[in-house]
């Protein structure tokens, strides 16, 4: 490198520097050279009393120019001296480094909501993952000695949340029925294709609406009901009591409320099946004239049994899941009021979503299972 290229740093009476030379990359590549001019910024960066001289500069580049906005610590000195040619990547880093920390500030923001939302992710994971070991396990338990079983409460949830669901899960059942059929009738008739409308709403039905509505219902009135009932539970330190007298949560107020909903879920399905089937008919009937016997007659040959299997064990596995994540946010209620009705809504919504979601796999999983 030319001697006239290297760049130089030269600090005169402690109060003034004089900077020379070529102010570019392939100059300031050096080390030795790099570390000279360094040791030399060092000793009056930051300070506002210095005159900056860099007149005496034959080249420069953003480079070269980040050195010196690095010393002047991201603000122009008061008192500074340059040729006008260069007066433009100062400027430019003026309005950068302002951008800069904007969008630092952002950043941080949106590093932290991220580490604050894994943080959240994680510790429910966790606390799932444990709840359906310690679940797993409270069946072995209750299976190696069924006498011993909260057999009580097992009948108590499939009263509340079986028996006393039936009378909403047939009103939507039947109305979805009736506007399914409406919209998917008047279509198939402009081609001639009325009676296919019996396999469109039975495969529909059965396999699919059945499932998801009375999820869906069931996730939003009786697992909301057992979100809060341990929700009130913590809040009156009764969770706290069973602690003390040893009884297990997970046996007492787990396991029951898993096994009702796996229980209840099939009949629910299937009766919600009937009932939008129903629904169906009817509306079939007023506005094309498909008679309901022959959708009656037609019914089975147009469904085959997987179907309806597919259907049931879809209603099991949402009913453990809706149960498990309704205790799941019931045991994480702190105990105050605001806590309670956080953890209740939260349950609904997840519960909802993770139901969605495990039809979809079943959806990707059985795709090529229950067709003719």
């Amino acid at each position: 490198m030319h001697r006239a290229e290297v760049p130089k740093l030269q600090v005169v009476e402690k109060n003034r520097v004089i900077a020379s030379g070529c102010w570019r990359v392939d100059s300031l590549a050096f080390k030795p050279v790099f570390s000279k001019i360094g040791s030399s910024a060092k000793l009056v960066a930051g300070r506002s009393d210095v005159a900056w001289d860099l007149t005496g500069i034959t080249a420069l580049d953003y480079i070269g120019a980040q050195f010196f906005w690095n010393a002047w610590g991201h603000d122009l000195p008061s008192n500074l001296k340059m040729l006008p040619e260069h007066k433009g990547f100062f400027d430019r880093l003026k309005k950068t480094g302002q951008l800069d920390i904007r969008q630092s500030r952002s950043h941080a923001q949106a590093g932290a909501l991220t580490r604050r939302l894994w943080r959240v992710l994680h510790s429910h994971f966790i606390d799932i993952v444990t709840l359906t070991g310690q679940f797993i396990l409270d069946c072995y338990q209750f299976f190696r000695n069924p006498l011993i079983g909260p057999w009580k409460e097992i009948s108590a949830n499939v009263y509340h949340s079986g028996t006393r669901a039936i009378g909403i899960t047939a009103l939507v059942g039947f109305l979805i029925g009736v506007v399914l059929s409406y919209l998917s009738a008047q279509q198939l008739h402009n081609f001639g294709g009325d009676p296919y409308l019996v396999d469109l709403l039975g495969i529909g039905i059965t396999r699919e609406l059945g499932p998801l509505l009375a999820a869906i219902l069931v996730a939003g009135r009786s697992g909301s009901s057992m979100t809060a009932q341990i929700g009130v539970m913590r809040v009156t330190e009764e969770l706290d009591a069973m602690q003390v007298m040893g009884m297990s949560h997970g046996f007492r107020l787990v396991l029951p409320k898993v096994i009702a909903l796996s229980i209840v879920m099939p009949l629910l399905v299937m009766w919600t099946n009937i009932v939008a089937l129903v629904g169906g008919m009817m509306a079939a009937q007023i506005s094309i004239g498909l008679s309901i016997d022959y959708f009656i007659s037609a019914l089975p040959g147009s469904v085959p049994p997987a179907n309806l299997i597919i259907g049931l064990v879809k209603g099991m596995v949402f009913g453990a899941l809706i149960a498990l994540i309704s205790c799941h946010f019931g045991l994480r209620i702190q105990p105050n009021t605001e806590s309670l009705g956080q953890g209740t809504t939260s349950a609904v919504v997840s519960a909802i979503t993770i139901v969605i979601l495990a039809d979809a796999v079943f959806a990707i999983v059985l795709q090529h299972v229950g067709w003719k």
